[in-house]
């Protein structure tokens, strides 16, 4: 990656988190990472909607929803994530 596509966290919080189909998850309210190699583990997800409260997302000990960011393949205005990969 070159070095002006690095994107930094504070640059993620607020973005929308979509399916490659268009389907609306909810915003990304906060980032999970493991602090001895920075490797980034969860998105947390703000405001989840209908649909997402219905899948069976893993869950903080708060009750917040959790998209593993393996799952994430696109970043832009819009994370866009893989379906297949958190269901």
């Amino acid at each position: 990656m070159a070095e002006d596509e690095k994107k930094f966290s504070k640059q993620l919080i607020g973005k929308t988190v979509v399916s490659k189909t268009g389907k609306r998850f909810g915003e990304v309210g906060d980032i999970i990472f493991e602090t001895s190699s920075g490797e980034l583990i969860h998105i947390v997800l703000r405001e989840p909607t209908v649909y997402t409260k219905k899948l069976e997302l893993e869950k903080t000990k708060e009750g917040e929803c959790l998209i593993p960011f393996s799952a994430v393949i696109a970043m832009g205005d819009f994370l866009v994530v893989a379906e297949e990969d958190i269901i």
